[in-house]
């Protein structure tokens, strides 16, 4: 076979960024479509067959323009545009990148990283309420409170409200001490986390002060009316149905709702319906209600994350195989006799 050789020009300050931490990005474009990549004289030469040069040659184009546009690489971001080059998606990571929601208190810019996410994105902007459904790290929470402090800074909203069931994750903690909010803030935390990051501290605890951010526990909203606020409530598949209609039955005019959670990690009592799962059937056919599935594919944790979340579908698919294969074969001895 006829070997073949691509030349793509490539400034030397991107070149560390590009080849990665021991060349570790490039010999995993090297792995993934069989070519050899190699720097010579500020230029990256690439070799192998026609197809996987061409390949490969529009992945390390898209990365160079990534990093041209003053992003630091990662390896989430090889991996993905690997995906969409072996699915003929040429040319989404650009398109995501130029989505920027807002910037962390260090100036990192925030944006969707996937094409799920970049969906998510665009469904919170032109719907009133939302669900974002999806396994862990797939930036569910973390993006949508970006977008709320958006709107929050823009004065599209006056306030921020942020809330979660209270309820522990397959553990017995016994009696906490402290007062009441000593009680509930554990439970809280990966919000307060988000906010620290994005809003700074200082600026939080002010806004939290007078009011006009609030992160509260889901028991906390019965009996309220949430005008022109911006509310999200985190891990819903711990709500009971009767949890989740109060909630969605507490958002009043001007307000913008996010729903988030990931129907693979239930921590309620055995039995127990979930409130998320109840929702979705319920109101899948109204308007401005938009559900956004997010998947594996979307997964921006640490690689391993994403193939430890695929090894649980995969688990989990081939358990309820097995399940239903029973009861099958239980319904057909039952009818013989």
């Amino acid at each position: 076979m006829e070997e073949y050789t691509v030349s793509i020009d490539a400034p030397a300050e991107h070149l560390q960024n590009l080849f990665g931490s021991h060349d570790a990005y490039i010999k995993k474009i090297e792995d993934d479509f069989h070519v050899t990549i190699v720097n010579r004289d500020g230029a990256v030469r690439l070799s192998g067959d026609q197809n996987g040069v061409a390949k490969a040659s529009h992945v390390v184009r898209e990365l160079l323009a990534l990093s041209e546009r003053g992003n630091t690489l990662e390896e989430q971001n090889v991996n993905y545009a690997i995906e969409m080059e072996s699915e003929n998606e040429d040319g989404v990571l650009l398109e995501i990148d130029e989505d920027c929601i807002c910037h962390t208190i260090n100036g990192k810019p925030i944006k969707p990283k996937t094409l799920g996410q970049k969906q998510y994105v665009d469904a919170i902007r032109d719907h009133m309420i939302v669900f974002g459904l999806g396994p862990a790290g797939t930036g569910k929470t973390y993006l949508a409170m970006a977008m709320a402090i958006t709107a929050f800074k823009n004065n599209e909203v006056g306030r921020i409200i942020l809330t979660r069931p209270a309820i522990e994750a397959g553990e017995k903690l016994g009696f906490l001490p402290g007062d009441l909010q000593s009680k509930v803030d554990p439970y809280l935390r990966p919000l307060y986390d988000a906010l620290y990051q994005i809003m700074g501290a200082e600026s939080f605890a002010k806004n939290m002060e007078k009011g006009l951010i609030e992160v509260a526990p889901l028991a906390y909203m019965r009996g309220r009316t949430l005008d022109n606020a911006y509310i999200i409530l985190d891990e819903a598949q711990n709500t009971t149905p009767a949890q989740m209609k109060m909630f969605l039955t507490r958002i009043g005019f001007g307000s913008k709702v996010v729903v988030t959670g990931d129907a693979s990690q239930k921590d309620l009592m055995p039995g127990t319906t979930s409130g998320l799962d109840i929702a979705v059937k319920v109101l899948s056919k109204i308007d401005d209600i938009a559900f956004c599935k997010l998947t594996s594919r979307d997964v921006v944790r640490h690689p391993l994350v994403q193939k430890i979340v695929r090894a649980y579908e995969a688990y989990e698919a081939g358990e309820k195989k097995r399940s239903e294969s029973k009861s099958r074969s239980r319904n057909y001895e039952r009818g013989k006799k």
